[in-house]
């Protein structure tokens, strides 16, 4: 049995991309891997096997692990929403909503939650790969931590820390990590990785030096700027507006950048097609006029974004792309804001209770208590699919006699209008499939490059673990982990 885990200097160092290169690394050496990350915050989920849900990123480290991915990855999950909130999720299922004062105080006491979930991957496996969050430097927040050293301290694991060489000051980030750490803390960790590397790294050979002698740390290598990780999902939204636009194609798709947009790697699929150009709208910008389709994405909490698109004026370049006889398509909330009116009685995502839409759909959604977590199965656009449900909400209408696809367990899901021009469902990752999406391209007028959108990411998590053999010291990592003590 065996564990690493891999912290950062900070935030989007690329931490999630290198956990789920070392899994396929370690997995193509033969060994079972599992990955885990003990907290979370993410609006991108994924359904589980078991029926609940975790980070998208801990789903695409349990392919990289050619695993099926569970609850016990990602124990605690914090997704945001309106008003300084986040739903809390722990081992898959709902558990509350808590604010930002809230959660600090209660986190400690979900450290044995997360433990049962690790000792559980543990018996499993030869080798788990963690993910922290954030970084160990942030010691403002070590009272109760679970999701660094609190947790490394507390399963005793090895801890690996990676600096990002690209957003600059890495000697710094690393150097200052160290002194700011406790003692009890710094000696968990065995050395350090510098990420995102552009050019020769021959160059920083006296950097790297320097690090290690005034960290007192080993460095397991310098890591170049991994192109294949283009290919992967991302999980931080803050990507979206640094890459809002792509390359040129016969058609536009556009997709607003809502404040609090969930689940946007449903996206991924369109980005990759040569014909289309998708362009993510950031806050300020209108809609483009001349787009083929405009896509209402996921949201975590829809009648905040209904309103943040009136504010935008999003909601008027919509109107108008409708009149001109543009489609549209909503997915999870962008469906619920398609109708006429969002209603929550419970107050779930806020003290609003209601927001009118943009009526394109004749239907209306009631928010509920319970969420809706299911894989699916089906035919849309006359063509098979596979997604997953994930939501808090019940929707109906006229336009639900219309729906956008047939569930195979007998129920359907969506709706559409008359003409067909407006769609909406509540299936998240169909356009995953070569065929359906095919079917959306040609009804747009364009051709799919039939691309199969699994096949690859699971070549890209091979092309980034055959990069981590080269330009890391592999073996001396995998030793690292192999002399982890299990408790």
């Amino acid at each position: 049995m065996g564990a690493l885990m891999l912290q950062g200097t900070g935030s989007d160092v690329g931490k999630s991309v290198l956990v789920a290169g070392l899994c396929r690394a370690f997995a193509n050496r033969g060994l079972r891997v599992l990955p885990f990350k003990p907290q979370n915050m993410s609006n991108n989920a994924a359904v589980t096997v078991d029926g609940g849900e975790i980070g998208r990123a801990q789903a695409l480290q349990a392919l990289a692990c050619r695993a099926e991915p569970h609850t016990d990855m990602n124990p605690v999950l914090l997704k945001p929403q309106a008003d300084h909130t986040s739903q809390l999720i722990v081992h898959g299922r709902v558990r509350g909503t808590l604010g930002g004062g809230n959660f600090r105080a209660k986190r400690g006491t979900l450290l044995p939650e997360v433990l049962e979930s690790w000792a559980r991957l543990r018996a499993q496996c030869d080798i788990v790969v963690v993910e922290g969050a954030g970084s160990p430097a942030e010691i403002n927040l070590r009272a109760g931590d679970i999701a660094n050293m609190g947790f490394a301290r507390a399963a005793n694991v090895p801890v690996v820390l990676v600096g990002d060489i690209d957003r600059g000051g890495v000697i710094a980030a690393i150097v200052g990590t160290r002194a700011v750490l406790d003692p009890t803390d710094a000696v968990m960790i065995q050395g350090f990785i510098i990420n995102k590397f552009r050019g020769d790294s021959a160059l920083f050979e006296d950097g790297y030096r320097q690090i290690e002698a005034l960290a007192g740390w080993r460095g397991f290598g310098v890591v170049p700027w991994l192109a294949a990780s283009a290919r992967l999902p991302s999980e931080d939204a803050v990507v979206l507006e640094r890459h809002a636009r792509h390359a040129a194609g016969t058609i536009r798709i556009a997709c607003p950048i809502l404040p609090r947009i969930a689940n946007f790697d449903d996206l991924d699929p369109l980005k990759a097609e040569s014909a289309v150009q998708l362009v993510m709208v950031p806050p300020g910008q209108p809609i483009p006029a001349d787009c083929a389709l405009v896509v209402l994405p996921g949201s975590k909490a829809t009648i905040a974004d209904m309103a943040a698109m009136r504010q935008q004026g999003w909601d008027i370049d919509i109107l108008a792309h409708h009149r001109r006889g543009g489609r549209i398509l909503g997915i999870c909330g962008g469906y619920q804001m398609l109708g006429r009116r969002i209603l929550d009685p419970h107050g779930i995502e806020g003290p609003d209770r209601a927001i009118d839409g943009l009526g394109l759909l004749d239907v209306e959604t009631v928010l509920t208590q319970d969420k809706a977590l299911r894989r699916v199965r089906g035919q849309a656009l006359g063509q098979p699919f596979e997604g997953y449900e994930m939501h808090m909400g019940e929707t109906a209408g006229p336009d639900c006699s219309r729906p956008f696809a047939m569930i195979d367990d007998g129920r359907t899901d969506g709706a559409c209008s008359a003409n067909g021009q407006v769609m909406g469902s509540y299936v998240h990752g169909a356009l995953g499939g070569t065929a359906l999406r095919g079917a959306l391209l040609a009804a747009l007028g364009v051709d799919s490059d039939g691309a199969d959108h699994a096949a690859s990411v699971d070549a890209a998590l091979d092309a980034i673990a055959e990069g981590l053999e080269t330009h890391l010291d592999v073996d001396a990592l995998l030793a690292c982990a192999q002399g982890a003590t299990r408790i």
